[in-house]
């Protein structure tokens, strides 16, 4: 059976989702997902492959502020000073970039055509994990990503952002 959030998808896009799942569920210690795109607009996110694998409460499930969009914008922050810099110091372009923090760790490595797959993790996972996995993920979405496809999982953020907002403001 097909979740909500791939319903009406092109099976690329439900690959592109079932590897993302796939990310999440098996590399322990990752609390938030977010690939974006080169103009920094969320694309895929691990908000409800999280939610489900990890209900409760806690910081377990929750990436910075609680949201793979706020994920999104810092990975698309770090990803614009990154590649600045690679111009400025001309060492060509950037492949990934890890900041270790002392309560967690952020990983931004680069997909195709400025995409970018953006991984925090918790202080105690493993960077070598989390980094060989994120490897396997983008070889395996990188070929896929097309500008069709891009606006394709924009579209369908932009749904799931609209229906989630309609649900809040509903009545219980």
């Amino acid at each position: 059976m097909t979740a909500p959030s791939t319903f009406g998808l092109s099976s690329e896009a439900r690959n592109l989702h079932w590897l993302l799942t796939n990310l999440v569920e098996e590399v322990p210690g990752i609390l938030s997902v977010a690939v974006v795109s080169s103009d920094g607009l969320l694309l895929l996110s691990s908000d409800e492959t999280l939610a489900r694998a990890r209900s409760g409460p806690g910081p377990q499930g929750r990436g910075p502020r609680g949201s793979s969009a706020d994920l999104a914008t810092v990975v698309s922050g770090i990803g614009s000073l990154t590649v600045g810099a690679s111009k400025l110091m001309d060492y060509g372009p950037v492949k990934h970039t890890m900041v270790a923090m002392d309560e967690g760790s952020l990983f931004v490595m680069s997909i195709s055509d400025g995409s970018l797959l953006g991984v925090h993790g918790s202080a105690d996972c493993d960077m070598s994990v989390v980094a060989y996995h994120m490897a396997l993920f983008v070889g395996r979405a990188g070929h896929v990503l097309t500008p069709e496809l891009r606006s394709e999982l924009r579209r369908n953020q932009e749904t799931a952002k609209g229906a989630e907002h309609e649900s809040a403001g509903s009545p219980r």
